[in-house]
């Protein structure tokens, strides 16, 4: 095909290299989300007042859901999607919750809506009483389906070194 002007041939390659990377296992994509509690509207979690996300595809970076429903997508795609409970941080499991005396916090006095960390991993107070603290060792949205508002900002290929360090670099990454 024979291009008509320096213009129409600049205008090929840049469309052309903006449809060439897509997401899949080891681009770094960035992203700018919003998660919002389908059943409320309630907003989870926004990148939109700070960096875009950036994260290793194909890596356990993000929950198994969120990639699935990003692949194949470029550079300047919206996408809105829900997530059940499964594919985002689990169902809730109760064997995930436990009583714990209120001697083993130490100096902590544990309210309820605590956030602390253990041995174990992180965990939140859902009831104190005299004695005994609940621990519950779920995520705090295990349970819930969740609704993200993606638009992709960038793809591209990974490095070699952010595929071994198994992170994406620079902004929105990991600075090291």
């Amino acid at each position: 095909m024979l291009l008509k002007s320096l213009d129409e041939w600049l205008k090929n390659i840049l469309q052309r290299g903006n449809t060439m990377t897509e997401i899949n296992k080891n681009t770094v994509a960035r992203v700018h989300y919003t998660g919002t509690l389908p059943d409320t509207g309630e907003v989870f979690d926004s990148s939109l007042d700070r960096e875009p996300l950036a994260f290793l595809v194909g890596h356990n970076q993000m929950i198994p859901g969120f990639e699935r429903e990003l692949m194949g997508s470029k550079t300047g795609d919206k996408i809105e999607f829900t997530l059940s409970a499964q594919d985002a941080y689990g169902e809730h499991n109760p064997d995930a919750v436990q009583e714990v005396p209120i001697e083993m916090f130490g100096g902590i006095s544990p309210e309820v809506g605590m956030t602390l960390m253990s041995d174990l991993g992180p965990f939140r107070v859902t009831e104190v009483g005299e004695e005994l603290a609940t621990a519950d060792f779920n995520h705090a949205l295990a349970g819930k389906s969740l609704t993200f508002n993606v638009e992709v900002i960038e793809v591209r290929t990974a490095t070699d070194e952010e595929i071994s360090h198994g992170h994406a670099h620079g902004p929105g990454g990991v600075e090291h």
